[in-house]
Parts: C-alpha cells; sequence; structure tokens
C-alpha cells in the first residue's frame, strides 16, 4: 500500500497515481459500516479494472472546527493505517485536517482532492460531508463532479435499531460493553502498549501478572475485571485483565488506572515486550477485599469465568488463526 499524508495545498500530480476508486471517510474504528464503504470501492475498482484507494483525515475534524481536545481514539492513526492495508487498499491518502483544509470550498475539495488525484469513482457513507462547514454532502456530489467520476453511496448500518457509529462504539467502551463493542467492530476492541515492571504482588499470591502501559489516545474500558486475549512476540495468549487502582493493596489512588493481565498457562520474561491487549467481556466491577486470601480466592473465579466464556465460543480460535 502507497501511503502519503499530505498537507493543503498538496502537491501531488494527477500523472503520478493510476486511475482509482477512492473510499472517504475518518474511519476511526475501521468499524463494520466504515468496511462496507471500503469493500464496496474495492468490488467498484475491480469492476472497473482500476486501482482502489481511502482517504482519511487527521487530526480529528473537531480539533479544528470546535477548538476540542483530541478525542481518544478507537483505532489511533497507525492502528488504522495497519487496518486498511490488511483490507488490501492500494493508495492511502491521509490529509490533515488543518485550518486552511476545513476553509476549501467544496467546489475546491472536490477538483484538487478527488479530480486532481486521478479518481473515477468516489465510495463514501450517506452521511459523508466535505467543504467549509461541510456544505458539500453526497447530494450535492454529482453536480461538483462536473461529470469526471462516478460514485456509490453507502446506507447506514444498522445493529438492531441503532446505526453502527464510531460514537456508539466509544459510548459503549467507555461504559465497559466491550462484548457489545466487538459486535459493532466485527472484532474484540483492542489497544497497543508495552509490558512494564510492577509491584509484583501478583506472583506472590499465585496469580503473575503482565502490566500494560498502554499508548496514549486509547479509550481504556472502565475499572472492572475483563475475559482478554494478550498478543505478545506474535504469540496469542488468553487470560484475565484487571483494570484499576488496587484497593486490596493501596490506601491512595493512584493519578490512572493500571491495566495488567494475568495470562494463562504462560512463564517467561515479556519486560518491555510490546503487547496487545484485546478486550472479549467484562467479568465484573473493581472490588476492595478484606484479605489476601479473598482476593485469591475472586481471582480464581475470574479465572475460570474467563476460561468459561472461551470455551464456548469459537471467535477466539478464529481469531488466533487469523493473527
Amino acid at each position: 500500500m502507497q501511503t502519503y499524508k499530505i498537507s493543503h495545498p498538496h502537491q501531488l500530480q494527477h500523472e503520478e497515481l493510476k486511475e482509482m476508486v477512492l473510499a472517504l471517510g475518518y474511519f476511526d474504528g475501521v468499524h463494520r459500516g466504515h468496511r462496507a464503504v471500503m469493500e464496496t470501492a474495492r468490488e467498484e475498482a475491480e469492476s472497473m479494472g482500476a486501482a482502489w484507494g481511502v482517504m482519511t483525515f487527521h487530526p480529528h475534524p473537531s480539533v479544528v472546527l470546535r477548538k476540542q481536545q483530541v478525542p481518544e481514539a478507537i483505532t489511533p492513526l497507525e492502528d488504522k493505517i495497519e487496518m486498511i492495508a490488511a483490507l488490501g487498499a492500494e493508495y492511502l491518502f491521509i490529509v490533515d485536517f488543518s485550518e486552511a483544509f476545513s476553509c476549501l470550498e467544496p467546489q475546491e475539495f472536490i477538483d484538487q482532492y478527488i479530480i486532481g488525484l486521478n479518481v473515477k469513482h468516489v465510495v463514501a457513507g450517506f452521511d459523508f460531508s466535505y467543504g467549509k462547514l461541510g456544505k458539500g454532502t453526497m447530494e450535492s456530489m454529482p453536480f461538483h463532479s462536473r461529470g469526471k467520476f462516478g460514485q456509490t453511496t453507502v446506507s447506514k448500518m444498522k445493529d438492531s435499531e441503532r446505526k453502527i457509529s464510531s460514537t456508539l462504539i466509544r459510548e459503549v467502551i467507555r461504559n465497559g460493553n466491550v462484548e457489545y463493542a466487538a459486535a459493532l467492530l466485527g472484532r474484540a476492541y483492542s489497544g497497543k502498549g508495552v509490558v512494564i515492571h510492577g509491584d509484583k504482588r501478583g506472583r506472590t499470591i499465585g496469580f503473575p501478572t503482565a502490566n500494560i502501559e498502554l499508548q496514549e489516545g486509547y479509550i481504556i474500558p472502565p475499572t472492572g475485571v475483563y475475559a482478554v486475549a494478550v498478543k505478545v512476540k506474535g504469540t496469542i495468549h488468553r487470560g484475565v485483565c484487571n483494570i484499576g487502582y488496587k484497593p486490596t493493596f493501596h490506601k491512595e489512588r493512584a493519578v490512572k488506572p493500571g491495566v495488567e493481565v494475568h495470562i494463562f498457562d504462560f512463564s517467561g520474561d515479556i519486560y518491555d515486550e510490546q503487547a496487545e491487549i484485546f478486550w472479549y467481556k467484562r467479568i465484573r466491577s473493581e472490588q476492595k477485599f478484606s484479605s489476601a486470601d479473598e482476593l485469591i480466592s475472586r481471582i480464581e473465579k475470574d479465572k475460570q469465568a474467563a476460561e468459561e466464556y472461551f470455551h464456548n465460543r469459537k471467535e477466539f480460535l478464529a481469531f488466533s488463526q487469523e493473527q
């Protein structure tokens, strides 16, 4: 996949690029609705004998348009790039969503960023907008295209009666409903980080844990215990994860919650290794126990609950084979 990070005004020349079908959107999460847009672009490209690509924007438009802080991401930019590459896109354009870019009139955006990039067909969701104040829509695009490219509008995708959207997915992750988030995403929600040294108390009670410092920008699910998978050194392991402040042992609350995983049937030194956690199900909220023995008993039950969860579902096996 050829990846271009471009700023306005971009310097790419029409002649440098193949004729292509382009999927447009911010695509945080690369969820089921986003993949429907990209798969439609791929299918259209195959029928036309053209290349296909994706155009996304960074940072989130709200940073420029509403002067808000960068929102926590379902998929930070590097994860988004990996996922789009895995879908087989030949081109990826990451447009710097700057003040200057946001001031483009809809016709200017189309002329410079669609026609100017040798795009022969555009695919986007029904609610995609472009140009200053979002005045350009999929309904106005045929006018702005001036007959130089075609378009396909992908309809709203729903789960039951709720629109599958990045906003909904962020909401359910923040509520701890990672199982529902996985249904909306089409995969388990995940976050990447590094295995760091902790207080090593887990090994003294028979449940050694990997403390993972997640990279900035991810949405961290609320405190509690979760059935998870961990990918480290290229291998997938099942486990149980605690997100929280360990109130049984700590009187003072830390600035941010710790993330630690007890990996089933595992031993080995993985300090400083890159790790990715996949959250599958919230088992319970974080609790303060009266003694270490009471905590040990509860962790054993948590482990059994996680094991039972994975035993009753085939998704984990399929996921492990795909990685």
